[in-house]
């Protein structure tokens, strides 16, 4: 196993936190500059209407690849589990088997996602002013989804064996890249014509099959993770059961909160494209709050995994509190921020009055909803570490479906309120999220949905539901293809 792995049934819990959560933020904050910069140009120099276009396009794009990211949570799940087993083999097979899915399900969503994205766009809204520049944008973006869902697989590959600096590595490459490829495609240099929105999508999926082509060729020649042989990447039937009854529920979660967002996209559409615009923005911006909260998440998963197949349970309620502890307290700091500096943050995008005005009251009021993120995130993550996502995804559909998206239609429909009713339900959602999960982490029913578990009284032997086959026959050393 390659050097970054990290073992976290040992050791300090906090200073592990820290130490796998600090590349992830830094990933995020990548990853939000990669999606940012995408906005600047946009918003700067095509206009309101082409960032209204990119934004519209925003909450399709995770509708359509949720539910598979969805089984990149089962992927870590069970690498981390199999590897706080000592199952090493169990865990390159996973990986080959793994990579092998994810590509298929990629080029599948692909098609249909561009055959179908003007009925997309359609159900949400979309004014007629920036719908042609959406469809563009959206088609040219959905071409490109298997580099993108290679990338996240590696990705899940490497965090549950608390390699969180790696894929750090691969998004610094394809950010870099994007930043490139953004304003030669706008705006044309030389051969390249100038192809403004289009230019902003092709850029980007250009820039995620470089980072993807770079984190197989890592797998492959550098971890030893990936193998060549045909009896490696023989296809586990039952493993593919395994990931989706772990993934499915987690990838339905994702879509749960991407339908929840074109929801309420859908009713902040019809103030018009200058709300659609600030509302866009806003979004964008949240991106930077989110991050310690989804870091520390990632970082529980992967902890929370890594002990409970090693069978040390008592690790899992310290990493909780670390973590409540360490995520609500940065958020909040993001939290003052936001609402101390909101016009001037919103202004970095756009130099419309209209725009400014829209982002930054959306600003004030989600900015109460970053540390309950927060600790919703990190309480989750406890869940999907111990494979439970059945029950993560009915308390997602209960905060979102029952609570944010209802009362953002009806309070946008008081005359008192408009717009500002969407913004008042959006807080409302994280708030029930965060204490629906803290009651059911304290029933402790999550201890049981553990897939891989090592029995101490037998070294490296499994309990509850293995998989059905740690390797290939007659395994193989490490670094080779048999």
């Amino acid at each position: 196993m390659h050097q970054g792995t990290t073992d976290f049934t040992q050791g300090s819990i906090p200073r592990h936190l820290v130490a796998f959560s600090v590349p992830l933020l830094l990933g995020n904050f990548l990853q939000a500059a990669y999606n940012t910069v995408d906005s600047f140009w946009v918003g700067r120099y095509l206009g309101p209407r082409a960032l209204a276009a990119v934004s519209a396009s925003s909450p399709v794009i995770f509708s359509l690849i949720s539910l598979v990211m969805g089984l990149t949570v089962a992927i870590t799940v069970l690498v981390a589990q199999s590897y706080g087993a000592g199952a090493i083999d169990r865990v390159r097979h996973v990986v080959t088997n793994s990579l092998v899915f994810l590509a298929e399900i990629g080029v599948v969503i692909s098609i249909v996602g561009v055959l179908c994205r003007n009925i997309l766009l359609r159900a949400i809204n979309v004014p007629p002013d920036v719908f042609d520049q959406a469809s563009v944008y959206l088609g040219i973006f959905l071409a490109g989804l298997v580099g993108m869902f290679l990338y996240n697989a590696a990705s899940a590959i490497l965090r549950g064996l608390g390699d969180s600096r790696t894929p750090l590595r691969f998004l610094a490459y394809a950010t870099v890249a994007n930043m490139v490829l953004d304003p030669l495609f706008i705006f044309g240099v030389g051969p390249i014509p100038r192809m403004e929105v289009a230019g902003v999508a092709l850029a980007t999926i250009l820039a995620q099959g470089f980072s993807a082509a770079i984190a197989l060729v890592y797998l492959r020649r550098v971890s030893g993770l990936m193998r060549l042989g045909r009896d490696w990447w023989r296809l586990d039937l039952h493993l593919f059961a395994l990931i989706w009854r772990i993934g499915l529920p987690a990838g339905v979660q994702q879509t749960l909160v991407s339908l929840s967002g074109l929801a309420v996209n859908s009713i902040v559409n019809r103030f018009g494209s200058m709300a659609m615009a600030g509302y866009g923005v806003g979004l964008r911006l949240d991106q930077f709050a989110f991050m310690p909260a989804m870091s520390g998440g990632i970082a529980v998963t992967s902890l929370v995994g890594q002990n409970l197949g090693a069978g040390r349970d008592e690790r899992v309620s310290e990493t909780v509190r670390w973590a409540l502890l360490l995520t609500g307290g940065i958020t909040a700091l993001f939290s003052v921020t936001v609402l101390s500096a909101a016009e001037n943050l919103v202004a970095v995008f756009t130099m419309s009055a209209d725009v400014i005005a829209i982002g930054a009251q959306y600003l004030r009021f989600a900015a109460f909803s970053y540390v309950p993120y927060a600790l919703m995130f990190a309480l989750s993550g406890v869940l999907r570490g111990a494979g439970d996502t059945v029950a993560s995804m009915l308390l997602t559909l209960v905060s979102l479906w029952l609570v944010r998206v209802p009362l953002a239609a009806i309070l946008s429909r008081l005359p008192a309120l408009g717009i500002t009713g969407v913004w008042i339900a959006i807080v409302a959602g994280p708030v029930a999220g965060t204490v629906l999960n803290y009651a059911y982490y304290r029933t402790g029913i999550w201890r049981r949905r553990v897939v891989v578990r090592r029995v101490h009284e037998y070294e490296h032997e499994d309990t509850m539901e293995p998989l059905s086959s740690a390797a290939p026959p007659g395994g193989g050393a490490p670094g080779s293809d048999e």
